[in-house]
């Protein structure tokens, strides 16, 4: 009598592992704001010359912790103290979300794709152009034919890089930083020509049809577009594709291993290109999100550096697309209540900076925090971000 083979047993999910990866993020955020909290205080004190140094001391530790609660409290009022802060922090964490899935499918991929800020700004360019054009079909062929556009251009300026580094060795980091350079002068050229708006003194496109813009989901007043949902939605499918696809199977095992995936037969080249595509429609599909959703044209320094910030989003969400959206959520109220915290407090918004600064620098090395919060160190396999040079 002949008895079926067991199936090998299939690897659980490491729920402590994740646990644990998630409280080392919440450990660096907290321990950023603690050192930015020693900043302001730091710097922040004053004395009065009139007075004696006792007294001094103590005005200056009043005032500079008064100047802390202001800032803090600041901070957390601008970004979710009411209704449409919270609406507002939103629309900043979209192109965050989308950015912070394209970084972190080519770090699942073993490659470190810098050129999310370039690749944002040919899908709002090509979105902007494709949503001025065609005037008078409706929208359910307008809206997604421009948001094809963005995607598409996106994804082509996304795929050259894979190519290359696949064909001749040539490293992505190199060749996405020139092509964001490329793409930067690219699109000033063309919107200070070709495709400027005649009818404004700044340079820019002209305005989108209003059958190619996003709905707003609560109305104008609240900025909130369904570019959000698109944002969400795309984190769950980027998580399918990788964890649940033969795609993603193997983007994740070139990753992890190139050699033994292309003795597996896996191709590398393909792999390498349509991670790289896939990344650079993302991140176009975040510019072209932003455009048809807020901006409604393309004008100079549109992106505010959302390609680079996707890099600390990625890293701070370990490259897992589902965390990638609490990480863009809250680098979005970062951004959004900097101006109130600088209104109410006076310190400097660069102060965002050196949190968002610190954050990248406890979740890149996390055996800081790991040491500091007698936390057990790292186990298991870890995203590759990078092979080398050339290799």
């Amino acid at each position: 009598m002949t008895t079926k083979p067991e199936s090998p047993p299939r690897p659980g999910i490491d729920w402590r592992g994740l646990a644990t990866s998630l409280l080392v993020s919440l450990l660096a955020i907290f321990s950023a704001l603690v050192i930015g909290a020693g900043v302001i205080l730091v710097t922040s004190g004053s004395a009065s010359p009139n007075r004696s140094p006792g007294v001094c001391d103590a005005v200056g530790e009043i005032q500079s912790v008064y100047v802390l609660c202001k800032a803090y409290g600041g901070l957390f009022v601008g970004a979710l103290g009411n209704p449409r802060a919270i609406a507002n922090t939103l629309v900043e964490a979209t192109p965050y979300i989308l950015a912070g899935l394209a970084v972190a499918l080519g770090f699942k991929c073993g490659l470190f794709n810098i050129g999310a800020e370039g690749q944002i700004i040919m899908g709002s360019m090509a979105a902007a152009v494709a949503g001025a054009m065609f005037v008078g079909l409706p929208m359910i062929i307008h809206l997604p034919l421009a948001l094809l556009a963005g995607v598409l251009s996106g994804a082509l300026w996304g795929a050259v890089p894979g190519f290359l580094r696949a064909r001749t060795g040539a490293h992505e980091v190199i060749t996405t930083i020139m092509l964001n350079y490329i793409a930067i002068r690219l699109i000033d050229y063309l919107i200070k020509g070709p495709f400027r708006d005649t009818s404004s003194s700044a340079p820019r496109t002209a305005f989108v049809a209003e059958e190619a813009r996003l709905p707003f989901l609560f109305g104008p007043d609240y900025r909130l577009h369904a570019g959000f949902l698109i944002a969400l939605i795309m984190a769950f499918v980027i998580w399918w594709l990788l964890n649940k696809t033969t795609i993603g199977f193997e983007i994740r095992t070139v990753g992890a291993n190139p050699d033994a995936a292309q003795y597996a037969g896996m191709s590398i080249t393909r792999n390498f290109v349509l991670a790289m595509a896939i990344s650079g429609g993302l991140a176009g599909l975040a510019g072209a999100s932003t455009v048809l959703g807020l901006e409604h044209n393309y004008k100079a320094a549109f992106t505010g550096g959302y390609g680079f910030d996707s890099i600390a989003i990625a890293l701070l969400a370990s490259s897992n697309p589902i965390g990638i959206i609490p990480a863009a959520m809250f680098w979005g109220a970062l951004r959004n209540g900097a101006g109130l915290m600088q209104l109410e407090s006076g310190i400097s918004i660069n102060l965002i900076n050196i949190i968002q600064a610190l954050v990248i620098i406890f979740v890149a090395a996390d055996q800081i925090v790991r040491w500091i919060y007698r936390l057990p160190a790292r186990r298991g396999t870890q995203t590759t971000l990078t092979r080398g040079w050339g290799g």
